[in-house]
């Protein structure tokens, strides 16, 4: 069971210390932010609070930055503290949205209707982006490897860089015989959710164990809390190899071209999207929930299956008419064409299709003020 209420105790501290970066400065954007703040005829004002995808961090502060240029006196508070503990915080009532790598399980979407009213929480996409398998091979930038190879080596049924399952899909590169550290994420994660998810599907035999946002037990290699983190164990690691959100990974790191069809596909913003397009809204949900099922055995030209769509959560209504103006201003500002080219700016993210993108905004609209 993915979020337990004994966990919302928690989830409600670490929001609390959002509150703590509300204080300092007028324009912590500095002098563009003060002559915007002084030209601006936006009446807009306020605080909302959110928590969640470590993933989403770059992109979110684009998406702050850009949006307090535009409302000077809006102030919006994110903590990236991991996709379950986000949507802990706003199951706890701690936060007004959730960042989150995972759309609502049932049991999720049954505890929102206490704190979000009767039409419960609702999952909108906004943020797309490619989960890179990278490794810390120095010389090599890119190796081909099929999902089965993926999934033995984090399993750790191949444990060294130059076992055959890997040199007979990249013929004519030297690998060595260095020892193969897999790094998986310590916290609860949407990251990991897609990752094993693309692995269950894409190579059942090689990964049966079901998808989760926490990294299976008993499994070697090392851990690390975040994005980074994994990333920071990879980059001083030789050896090493990890999944992530591709914003964090740079050219110091080789990464994997992933067999889809005949064809290995080397990891981009346009291949992500093209695997979205594959997809399918999960059924039994509210009209306004945009909950995404990934079709991550496509063998669409050019599709990089292994992505995650990171969702916005936020409740269908608030009670607080001044929070739903707030909420929906900002949900909108970061599914439009602005704030989506920001985040791609800062994140390396594709674009919200446009289809799906009508129906995000329809989605953000909907919400209400609670009787």
């Amino acid at each position: 069971m993915r979020s337990s209420r004994s966990l919302r105790a928690l989830a409600v501290a670490a929001a609390a210390a959002l509150a703590l970066s509300a204080c300092g400065s007028d324009y912590p954007l500095g002098e563009e932010q003060r002559k915007a703040a002084e030209n601006s005829t936006s009446k807009l004002e306020g605080i909302i609070s959110g928590s969640g995808s470590t993933a989403q961090g770059p992109a979110m502060d684009a998406w702050i930055g850009g949006f307090r240029v535009l409302h000077p006196k809006v102030q919006v508070q994110y903590s990236p503290d991991g996709s379950g503990a986000g949507r802990n915080a706003l199951l706890a009532g701690a936060v007004q949205f959730a960042g989150s790598d995972a759309y609502l399980q049932d049991e999720e979407l049954a505890e929102a209707r206490e704190v979000c009213g009767p039409g419960g929480a609702l999952d909108i996409p906004a943020y797309i982006s490619p989960i890179a398998v990278a490794f810390n091979l120095p010389g090599i930038d890119t190796l081909n490897l099929d999902a089965a190879t993926v999934a033995k080596i984090f399993r750790g049924e191949i444990d060294a860089w130059n076992d055959p399952a890997i040199a007979g899909q990249n013929p004519g590169v030297q690998l060595p015989d260095t020892r193969i550290t897999p790094v998986s994420r310590a916290d609860d994660s949407g990251t990991t959710e897609n990752f094993t998810e693309y692995l269950h599907e894409a190579a059942p035999e090689a990964w049966p164990t079901d998808p989760s946002g926490s990294w299976p037990g008993g499994l070697g290699g090392e851990n690390a809390q975040g994005s980074a983190g994994v990333i920071s164990t990879v980059t001083r690691t030789e050896g090493a190899v990890a999944y992530s959100d591709d914003s964090v990974v740079d050219e110091s790191l080789g990464t994997v071209n992933l067999k889809v069809g005949d064809e290995y596909v080397p990891i981009s913003a346009e291949g992500a999207a093209i695997a979205v397009e594959q997809s399918t809204r999960v059924p039994g949900r509210g009209e306004h929930d945009i909950a995404l099922h990934l079709d991550r055995t496509t063998t669409a030209p050019g599709a990089y299956p292994l992505v995650l769509v990171s969702y916005q959560i936020f409740c269908s209504g608030y009670e607080d008419a001044d929070t739903v103006e707030l909420v929906k201003t900002f949900g909108q500002y970061v599914i439009s064409d602005e704030g989506q080219e920001a985040s791609a700016d800062a994140a390396k993210s594709a674009p919200i299709p446009p289809t799906l993108a009508a129906d995000a905004r329809a989605a953000i609209e909907s919400i209400t003020t609670l009787p």
